[in-house]
């Protein structure tokens, strides 16, 4: 079978960078490569079933993608598009953390309420931790002691302890918490809660909620608001927060918790990326098939680019 399918596409242009997007298509089984300086789709790489989480290793050699119906984490060479390697994952991998030293990978398991770690080296199962029901969003805290996993069913954040291997704590948040990332100092940690409508900032030291965000769109009713992925600029300064079946991004200032800007986008934003220098977002619209190019500065959409069926992970390598 030829595994890479090459297209080209005349978009508006963006800022010129040696950068290149990855977007997982939930229905589609594929992968969508863009390069980032021509806006262009380049090619569309055949992958395992229900495609979602997506990272890159550390040396850039390589893509790893949540294959959910494979129960599988795909191991994807950059040069080629083709599937070296399939890693034991668990049951049903949602999303992933690669860890800051690029040697684990954490990955949520929602069918059977675990966190599997897996040692990229041999490509076994280092350990599993069990968790509350329906894991999906996992971080590893800028210390590298902390991995955190939201629980949709129990509503809470699950913390582990990376050095005992073993969960201590859980945070109770709003409903349906669907994706966590903490600031870059570690001091705070935000989860997006789906249903609750909210992104809750928990204090790391205490691990308790000590601020809630709420956001109110011009036009859009408040059921359709539903906070899914969250990714912050380099400069730590603003974050990037899709809002789901609102069709809109919201850029909220880190410092004061403001939201500054409103950006309608495709259909059922799932999650986002931020390019290397600050400049730009991307949003991958899973209802539209397409991703949208966000001017930060400005914030306002410069392009969209059609991708596969239900786009869902993105993310944005050098």
């Amino acid at each position: 079978m030829k595994r890479i399918l090459w297209a080209g596409l005349m978009l508006v242009p963006m800022s010129a960078q040696a950068e290149t997007l990855y977007v997982s298509n939930e229905r589609g089984n594929s992968v969508s490569v863009i390069d980032a300086a021509s806006a262009k789709l380049v090619a569309t790489w055949p992958v395992g079933g229900r495609p979602r989480g997506i990272t890159v290793s550390k040396d850039g050699k390589y893509i790893y993608l949540c294959a959910s119906t494979d129960h599988a984490v795909q191991v994807i060479e950059r040069a080629t598009g083709k599937v070296v390697a399939e890693l034991p994952s668990g049951e049903d991998p949602e999303q992933f953390f690669l860890s800051r030293d690029g040697k684990t990978l954490f990955v949520a398991n929602e069918d059977n309420a675990a966190l599997t770690a897996i040692d990229l080296a041999s490509r076994s199962v280092a350990f599993q931790v069990d968790v509350g029901g329906e894991p999906e969003g996992v971080a590893q805290s800028p210390d590298s002691q902390w991995v955190a996993v939201t629980s949709e069913e129990d509503n809470v954040v699950n913390w582990i302890d990376v050095a005992k291997r073993e969960m201590v704590d859980a945070t109770p948040v709003d409903l349906r918490p669907r994706h966590v990332e903490f600031t870059a100092d570690g001091k705070q940690l935000w989860v997006a809660a789906e249903v609750g409508g909210t992104v809750q900032i928990i204090d790391t030291a205490s691990r308790k909620v000590a601020e809630t965000l709420h956001f109110a769109i011009p036009g859009v009713a408040e059921h359709r608001i539903l906070p899914c992925g969250i990714r912050f600029t380099p400069d730590g300064r603003t974050a990037v927060i899709a809002l789901g079946r609102a069709d809109h991004v919201a850029l909220v200032d880190v410092a004061s918790r403001k939201v500054r800007a409103f950006v309608p986008v495709g259909k059922r934003v799932w999650h986002v990326a931020v390019s290397g220098d600050g400049g730009h977002a991307y949003a991958a619209n899973g209802l539209s098939d397409n991703v949208s190019v966000i001017d930060l500065a400005n914030a306002r959409v410069t392009g969209t680019i059609p991708v596969g069926a239900a786009p869902w992970g993105i993310v944005v390598v050098p």
